[in-house]
């Protein structure tokens, strides 16, 4: 499970130095190559609770399957690919390819802790964490040492074989089916406001008949809802991908399409994301906003920071890559320390804190800044990686719903790429044509903002204060 899900955060952020180098090679300039990041953006915020929600309706072997197959296609489509139309085709299919793996392991994971009585598999969920989030990071590093052995078209083909690789285990280790699990005698109605479980943070003692394991008697998928969704996304992210004035017109596209959405969910029986039982889960809700302003500065740092050491500080590709490897580093060994604590408020709070002054650094960084002190900055940027995605990962596994756990923690990616749109956005606000110095400073700004957010957000969460030893005893339990 955890192969498949390092796919898409690894793809995600293997492109950032390969930008230049395709652009180069295809006549494409930086506005056209954008797309190669937008396409997978868009096919994952849509596609992460879409095949979340299948997951729950039909368990995670197919899904995970069918996705490692498409991966598969879509590295060898962008590997072969003649243009640039072609390439974002396969970033496209390649979105789609790798949005099962990580809500298959979050089902699977919460279906083996109630089958076993496992309150809450902190080490289980840590290495998850170190192997999606945290991996996110060693993309660029990745990205530039195979694009100096074998070029850009490297980047595609590293999927070949990691699709092979989820398709043998898949096959040989996933379950054809789990085991249904008896429904608790009486559920609190569905529209009802989930009450906090003491000692777990945003945990709701009442859930829909449905159980982990037992897909909905007469699932169908909620198509309507699905394709209302994709539109609110859609426009979104492509207001946000080029933010102009003539192009207001796509957020009030957005509100329309999130308004229907919403009335859509509230009548359907079977909907593609409950929005009654989301609503009520004020905690959830806290989770995907953090998520939402945590990843932006993460990927902020990740695609502006990488750029501009290649522009604004003139590193290669391959030295850039390497000079981003302790944040990489770094954020394992934080999670690896820390994962067995079930904490959660301690961990964003040092995380956002660190964030505020990694982001303060880069507003002294310049063009002829020695190479000892960037690489400083990246390993101080890599202890919130390690904190903030894996308490957030935590958080939502004990708020979701767990009948809904696969859409739940799609709907966790969702928010993440949203946040990455939002960085996207702003890297190109401040850089313009190249990454300069003086972009540097005004993207750092702004990430300055987005880390107080953070901080904010999470000081006033008040169901993340859950008392130390209880959350001890649960992490003692799953030890």
């Amino acid at each position: 499970m955890m192969t498949g899900a390092i796919l898409n955060p690894v793809n995600s952020s293997i492109i950032a130095v390969a930008l230049a180098p395709i652009g180069a090679a295809l006549g494409a300039d930086a506005s056209e190559t954008a797309w190669l990041i937008s396409a997978l953006y868009l096919a994952t915020s849509i596609g992460q609770p879409l095949a979340g929600r299948l997951v729950d309706m039909y368990g995670p072997r197919r899904l995970f399957l069918a996705g490692a197959a498409l991966t598969g296609i879509a590295g060898v489509l962008g590997t072969l690919a003649p243009n640039l139309g072609v390439l974002v085709a396969a970033r496209v299919i390649l979105g789609f390819g790798t949005c099962a793996g990580y809500p298959a392991a979050m089902y699977l994971i919460r279906s083996e802790a109630d089958r076993t009585g496992m309150k809450s598999p902190a080490g289980v969920l840590t290495a998850l964490a170190v192997a999606t989030q945290t991996i996110a990071v060693v993309g660029p590093t990745l990205g530039g040492l195979l694009i100096g052995v074998g070029g850009w078209r490297s980047t595609f083909a590293v999927n070949i074989p990691l699709a092979i690789a989820c398709l043998v285990l898949g096959l040989l280790f996933l379950p054809g089916h789990l085991p249904a699990q008896a429904a608790p005698a009486e559920t609190a109605p569905a529209q009802a406001a989930p009450a906090r479980t003491p000692g777990v943070p945003g945990r709701t003692p009442g859930t829909p008949a449905r159980t982990v394991g037992a897909p909905p008697a007469r699932a169908r998928i909620d198509a309507v809802g699905i394709l209302l969704f994709a539109a609110t996304l859609v426009s979104l992210l492509l207001f946000l991908m080029d933010t102009r004035l003539d192009r207001v017109w796509l957020l009030a596209v957005t509100v329309l399409a999130g308004a229907g959405f919403a009335l859509r969910e509230l009548r359907a029986t079977d909907p593609f994301i409950d929005v009654r039982v989301f609503a009520g889960n004020v905690p959830l809700l806290a989770t995907y906003a953090r998520t939402l302003v945590g990843y932006t500065v993460s990927y902020a740092f990740i695609y502006g920071f990488t750029q501009w050491l290649e522009d604004g500080r003139g590193l290669s590709a391959s030295a850039a890559g390497l000079v981003l490897l302790p944040t990489f580093a770094v954020g394992i060994v934080v999670s690896a320390l820390t994962g067995r604590r079930a904490a959660v408020l301690g961990k964003l709070v040092v995380g956002a804190a660190v964030q505020l002054a990694a982001c303060a650094l880069l507003l002294v960084l310049g063009d002829h800044t020695a190479v000892w002190i960037l690489v400083a900055v990246t390993a101080l940027l890599g202890l919130p990686q390690g904190l903030i995605s894996l308490a957030n990962q935590n958080a939502l596994y004990h708020q979701a719903d767990p009948a809904r756990m696969g859409a739940s923690s799609g709907l966790l990616r969702t928010f993440m790429y949203l946040g990455a749109m939002v960085s996207s956005s702003a890297t190109g606000a401040f850089f313009g044509r190249r990454a300069t110095t003086e972009g540097l400073h005004g993207l750092a700004v702004f990430m300055l903002a987005a880390a107080a957010v953070l901080l904010v957000l999470t000081v006033a969460d008040r169901s993340l204060a859950v008392p130390a030893a209880r959350e001890t005893a649960g992490a003692g339990r799953a030890s």
